[in-house]
């Protein structure tokens, strides 16, 4: 098996295993994913024989995270031929990225997973269940109408100012953003609805011609760069503690950390001594933890983590990335 990110003249070699393995997505669909996506994500491939046996896609993004923008990585597509299925392809995939995300110095990554059991011996974890507001006539405050591309950009305008208010992690909006959805729910027969007030944007949901879904996808996170991971973090006191850090994956990642911050000053690492470690933490626990899951005395109970009861204090003082928006289907 040989994994290697496939050039831009080769991604369309893909499309055939991305039928198969996903036939519940239309042909439309399919058609504007291989149209519009692909001009700019990345696709790895891992092949047996010279075909491609199995795949993974990268598609980009730049998330607010407490309001400093970060490019991060939305893992799609993940598939393998039937027959080769079981030889460890994806997980071998999976290491090969992580590590290529590490030397681009992003922070961490993020997916929707057909099932979190696949995903949580990779240090996965979920942090998310999207909820997207759909369109359902005359149950709306002000008349709603299509949005066209006209609308773009004052809807990437008004969508950034009000996630900014009230979410620490979501997607940046632009013109493009918008463009690229609206062709992204007309593949599947919907459409996207805005209502307004006085001339203002006020509203937008999604239409779907079969209705909302019922389900809700969750989304998981996968930490990358752990020092890239903290300093995008607040505090909300004075804090100070040394402690370990384990990740199975991305050898970098294991080290002894110093954390330390106000909530005037932001945060700082620097090197710890292992004698002045406080703690173990896992690079999945610590993903719990960071975007608000679990507090410091459930992520004790996970297997591999250990945190003293003054680290748990100084813990306490970080403020989760618990307030999220990734409503990103692909």
């Amino acid at each position: 098996m040989e994994i290697r990110r496939l050039t831009q003249g080769e991604k369309a070699c893909t499309r055939d295993l991305y039928e198969e393995v996903f036939p519940e997505d239309s042909r439309e669909f399919v058609d504007y994913y291989y149209t519009e996506k692909t001009k700019d994500n990345v696709i790895y491939a891992a092949e047996e024989d010279k075909k491609i046996r199995g795949m993974l896609h990268l598609n980009p993004y730049v998330l607010s995270v407490n309001g400093s923008e970060r490019k991060v990585n939305y893992i799609v597509a993940v598939a393998t031929q039937r027959d080769y299925r079981r030889r460890g392809y994806m997980a071998a995939l999976l290491r090969h990225v992580l590590q290529d995300m590490y030397e681009a110095g992003q922070s961490f990554t993020f997916l929707m997973p057909a099932a979190e059991r696949i995903y949580l011996p990779h240090d996965f974890r979920t942090v998310y269940e999207q909820e997207k507001r759909y369109y359902e006539e005359g149950k709306s405050e002000y008349p709603m109408t299509q949005a066209g591309e006209e609308d773009c950009e004052k809807l990437a305008e008004e969508a950034n100012r009000y996630l900014g208010e009230n979410y620490q992690v979501f997607a940046k909006r632009d013109a493009a953003y918008y463009q690229r959805l609206l062709k992204e729910y007309a593949s599947d027969g919907g459409a996207l609805m805005i209502g307004r007030k006085d001339g203002e944007i006020t509203d937008c949901r999604v239409f779907m011609p079969d209705g909302a879904e019922k389900e809700k996808p969750k989304i998981m996170v996968r930490i990358v760069d752990v020092r890239r991971m903290f300093m995008v973090l607040k505090v909300k006191s004075l804090t100070a503690v040394c402690f370990h850090i384990t990740d199975p994956v991305i050898e970098e990642n294991n080290r002894c950390i110093v954390f330390m911050g106000t909530e005037f000053s932001g945060v700082m690492l620097m090197d710890g001594k292992p004698e002045n470690s406080e703690g173990t933490v896992t690079i999945a626990a610590l993903a719990s933890f960071l975007f608000g899951v679990k507090n410091a005395e459930e992520i004790c109970e996970e297997e591999g983590v250990f945190l003293s009861e003054r680290m748990k204090e100084e813990m306490r003082k970080i403020i989760p990335l618990s307030k999220i928006y990734l409503n990103e289907t692909v």
